[in-house]
């Protein structure tokens, strides 16, 4: 898929470009890629849908303002679904009403819309996960200017009627085939009102970013990718109309010493060669810092012997009573260091096995120093 371009190279116009020169250059790029001149060009249509995604965008001005500080990601999804084409139920009004002597229909009355939700990561380390916690942040939002409730005008002053539209939110316009259509006014972006005098707090956007901190609760037993959310706690609607939601995605660190494997935790206990060979108990700690003693079996092999210590893994999320198991793994350590006391230990053993080891085994060189002297071992010859 393509990269989207910026809004403002789609229309051809600068950051600090008006709403009138925005408009301009909208309406003659409109015209030129538009799919009724353009019939069967298919790159003529997608440069329409560009462009006309682009003018959503930038003719709105909370949009606008949203785009400036966050790019396409502070937009997402907000041009596709109220683009400044024609609405199909505007269309359809405006042919029943023409069918019935409406001769255009009335304005649809929309109430204010709601606002948008807010996706957070909260990142959690493996501890946290399995306990529950409590954890405070900031999240960034857009709420509604306090200065001038979220109008756009300076304080005292009241937004114009749009006199393109003239307050009513829409145009009409001819398509060319004897239909009169009707479609959001490109003066007002639909509102019927334009502010003339913009508050300077929020610049005539209405809205401001907020940083808020936020206090949640996350239970024991989440793991990656597990969702929470919080009513209310998103960007700010339309003066008039709820908050959006606040959605916590949870994202679990690994641990150095601990594995998850579901509702298990596994993890590696290092014991000596005598502790492998005679067995018996050795003291371990959970991930919760508690002290367990365990049974090491006679015989222990490197990775192969598990032993199985039940209820000290990860909490089940809907049941924090119930838990999984640790597994221990244990690892032999074969010692690199031995004094002169368990050397002579070693050797003993060594003498009771028959497998008394040899002097110095030669490396890759001294071998083929032999091979050159001739003195290296001859295979016996089969009688």
């Amino acid at each position: 898929m393509a990269e989207k371009r910026d809004y403002y190279e789609v229309l051809g116009v600068i950051r600090t470009s008006t709403e009138v020169e925005i408009t301009k250059a909208y309406r003659q790029l409109a015209k030129r890629y538009h799919p009724d001149r353009n019939i069967g060009d298919d790159e003529a249509k997608i440069r329409y849908a560009e462009v006309d995604e682009a003018y959503a965008i930038l003719n709105d001005p909370n949009k606008r303002a949203r785009y400036d500080r966050h790019g396409h990601a502070g937009v997402q999804g907000g041009a596709s679904s109220e683009g400044v084409g024609v609405d199909l139920g505007d269309l359809l009004g405006d042919f029943l009403g023409g069918f019935f002597g409406g001769g255009g229909g009335g304005r649809r009355q929309r109430g204010p819309r709601r606002g948008e939700n807010i996706a957070a990561v909260l990142d959690l380390d493996l501890l946290e996960a399995a306990t529950g916690v409590s954890k405070t942040f900031t999240v960034p939002s857009e709420q509604n200017c306090r200065d001038c409730g979220g109008g756009g005008a300076k304080p005292g002053t009241q937004p114009a009627q749009c006199r393109r539209c003239r307050g009513q939110g829409f145009e009409v316009a001819d398509t060319g085939f004897g239909i009169a259509t009707r479609m959001r006014c490109r003066g007002c972006n639909g509102r019927g009102v334009v502010i003339t005098d913009p508050c300077p707090t929020c610049r005539g956007a209405g809205r401001v970013e907020v940083r808020e901190p936020v206090t949640v609760n996350i239970p024991a037993g989440v793991d990656t990718g597990i969702r929470f959310t919080y009513p209310n706690g998103g960007h700010a609607g339309e003066p008039g109309a709820p908050r959006g939601d606040l959605e916590i995605v949870i994202r679990v660190h690994e641990h150095k010493s601990f594995e998850r494997d579901g509702h298990n935790l596994i993890c590696q206990c290092p014991i000596t060669f005598s502790r492998a060979a005679l067995g018996g108990p050795i003291e371990i700690t959970t991930l919760t810092n508690q002290k367990v003693t365990i049974e090491v079996p006679r015989g222990s092999q490197t990775h192969a012997t598990v032993v199985r210590v039940p209820g000290h893994g990860m909490p089940w999320l809907d049941d924090a009573r119930r838990k999984g198991d640790l597994l221990v793994q244990l690892v032999v350590e074969t010692p690199t260091k031995l004094n002169a006391e368990q050397e002579e230990l070693f050797r003993k053993l060594a003498d009771l096995e028959g497998t008394l080891a040899p002097g110095p085994r030669k490396g890759i060189f001294g071998k083929l120093k032999d091979l050159v002297s001739g003195d290296l071992p001859q295979k016996e010859e089969k009688k």
